[in-house]
């Protein structure tokens, strides 16, 4: 195969330089690169093609070796949640299906409590209980299970309540578990403006200081109080872990 590459000399003329590349070689440097799984700018484009195919073998393949090569925080921070952002957004504009953005996410979501169950470490002597849930009208659970990934690699207790706890029950939890923390994560774009508020309906349903954490964090001006801690990165709630 060959390749006419033309540019232009200092004087504006044109000179030619012929190329020869035969097919393999190309296709092995294409290979190359896509399988490059610690290229997150490469593995955002793979995943968003899987994506639109809805095919799950490349995906799931995609989510494995991004893991092993860098590990399963460094995969979310730099690959997972910048794709999530993007499929939300594509969403948002009629670019994609609402099927394409559960599709991605299910997958994400169910490769992320395989992960957690692989966690071996025992709870710290002095481990923190931390309450984790989403607050009504929040749907988006990859989050707050990366949350609980990073709390119990850290040796933390945690109850998992899931999705759209009302606010109503959580005195009642509160009551029986004791948790030292609760923690919930806002990425649903439809909470837009009615952030602040959100927050405030969950603060005064606790008695626990509230740690909050999601895209929506770093996005909207959060109204902090005593009781309320916001995380706006990976790296923020990393080092809350290791202060406490």
């Amino acid at each position: 195969m060959l390749l006419n590459i033309v540019a232009l000399n200092e004087n504006g003329y044109k000179i030619s330089k012929i190329a020869q590349m035969n097919k393999k070689k190309i296709a092995d440097l294409v290979l190359q690169l896509k399988t490059d799984w610690s290229n997150e700018s490469v593995q955002l484009i793979n995943l968003s093609n899987a994506t639109i195919k809805y095919d799950e073998d490349t995906f799931s393949k995609i989510l494995a070796n991004c893991i092993a090569e860098m590990g399963l925080t460094k995969t979310m921070d730099q690959v997972l949640f910048p794709f999530m952002k993007r499929i939300g957004m594509l969403w948002q504009i009629g670019a994609i299906d609402p099927s394409h953005e559960h599709f991605a996410s299910n997958l994400i979501r169910d490769r992320v409590i395989v992960e957690i169950d692989k966690i071996e470490k025992p709870k710290k002597k002095d481990a923190k209980r931390f309450l984790l849930f989403l607050p009504e009208a929040e749907l988006h659970e990859t989050g707050l299970l990366f949350a609980r990934y990073l709390l119990k690699s850290c040796g933390q207790e945690t109850l998992y309540l899931g999705q759209e706890i009302p606010y109503a029950d959580l005195s009642k939890v509160i009551e029986s578990y004791k948790p030292d923390y609760a923690f919930v994560v806002l990425t649903s774009l439809n909470l837009g403006k009615d952030i602040n508020k959100i927050i405030g309906k969950v603060v005064d349903s606790l008695n626990v200081p509230l740690i909050v954490a999601g895209s929506l964090i770093s996005e909207f001006d959060i109204i902090v109080n005593d009781q309320l801690k916001p995380l706006k990165n990976v790296c923020d709630l990393v080092d809350f872990l290791e202060e406490i």
